[in-house]
């Protein structure tokens, strides 16, 4: 069992120095943080622990082409309360910077991965961290996939806990384990190969799991269809699941040619070789609607089509229904993954369903292995 951070007393945490793990990999534009969604959802645990006047040092990652440093992530948080930055780590300013923290406070380091010891696990690495503080708190949920020195070693050398948010994604995650039916999986994006497990266990425990995006486009080739020139997987045998009578895709799709703006709805079996499926077409979003009337458990992760290159409607049709559903029948709806948090963003419905993961491939490790390497280690 988790221990979280709330289950100690004001007196527990006055005055000690907690190490904070936290998510605050966002996109970035023009130095400016530009979808603050995992950013305020972290908020809750540093004002629990400032209100309690522990000494708060938050360690965090970025990652990707937006940004390599965490200085907009600061000037984000300094809206809020005051931040000081260390940009180094273990070198007489961090040292001077840690000292001088008083009780309330709140020292940010820059990106954890300008460490080489972080992704490589490395335990001394881990053990410098330590000694940084007195106590451990892992509230970065969609980094706990990761075998990362700060995630799954870091907790062997100091007492941990969960932070309020990690105790939000455990306890409505675990739902899924349990659900009410009946459940439907909906599941897009690409990379069938990590995806086959999750698809097999949720074959066997929801009524239907829908299949969409480029995951659909292994199916239909599986199946004997024309692709054309759409994504495809090709490194994984899915043929054990094609008769499922639960495994449920799209009747109609919409495709492009490569010389071609144009794009165009038809039935999968009559791809041409020089198309490419791009999206579900208008069919399948009134199939889905069908299939959710009666649903208790909706899970949702990965757009219909190819959301990036600005294939959206579809997908921010079906965050309409969930949405509305959630607020009819009182359905439990949960919600993840990069894009499908862009779609409902972009329409501003992100307080419409019953709980919205702040992780993406997190979310869908713990909803295969019901735990990750992080909560594992949280569990020592």
């Amino acid at each position: 069992m988790i221990q979280y951070i709330d289950e100690l007393k004001k007196e527990d945490l006055k005055g000690k120095r907690v190490l904070l793990r936290l998510d605050l990999n966002a996109p970035v534009l023009d130095g400016e943080v530009t979808d603050t969604f995992r950013l305020e959802k972290i908020l809750a645990t540093i004002d629990f622990l400032r209100h309690r006047e522990a000494r708060i040092i938050i360690i965090s990652h970025c990652a990707g082409k937006e940004s390599s440093t965490l200085l907009p992530m600061l000037d984000y948080l300094r809206r809020f309360f005051s931040v000081d930055f260390c940009p180094i780590y273990f070198t007489p300013e961090s040292v001077d910077k840690l000292l001088k923290l008083e009780d309330g406070g709140v020292l940010l380091f820059e990106n954890i991965r300008i460490n080489k010891g972080e992704e490589k696990n490395d335990k001394e690495f881990a053990k410098e961290l330590s000694q940084m503080a007195d106590i451990y708190v892992n509230d970065a949920f969609a980094e706990c996939h990761r075998q990362y020195a700060s995630i799954v070693s870091l907790p062997e050398f100091l007492p941990h806990y969960g932070g309020l948010l990690m105790r939000q994604e455990v306890e409505h995650l675990s739902k899924v384990f349990s659900p009410k039916h009946p459940f439907i999986f909906i599941l897009g994006g690409a990379k069938f190969d990590t995806k086959l497990p999750l698809i097999k266990k949720y074959l066997e425990l929801s009524d239907s799991v829908f299949v969409s995006g480029a995951l659909a486009n292994d199916i239909f080739k599986a199946r004997g269809f024309e692709v054309g020139t759409s994504l495809v997987s090709d490194s994984v045998d899915i043929k054990p699941i094609l008769q499922n009578p639960r495994l449920i895709t799209s009747v109609d799709v919409t495709v492009t040619k490569k010389d071609s703006s144009a794009k165009k709805s038809k039935k999968p079996e009559e791809v041409k070789p020089v198309e490419c499926i791009v999206d579900v077409g208008d069919k399948t979003v009134k199939q889905l609607k069908g299939l959710l009337k009666n649903v208790k458990t909706i899970v949702w992760n990965g757009p219909l089509g190819n959301y990036e290159v600005g294939f959206k409607e579809n997908t921010q049709s079906l965050a309409k229904i969930i949405a509305s559903l959630t607020k009819d029948s009182k359905i439990e709806s949960i919600i993840g993954g990069g894009d499908t948090l862009a779609a409902i963003k972009e329409l501003n419905i992100r307080d419409k369903f019953s709980f919205v993961s702040t992780g993406g491939g997190a979310m869908l490790d713990y909803l295969v292995n019901e735990t990750l390497v992080g909560i594992e280690a949280l569990e020592k």
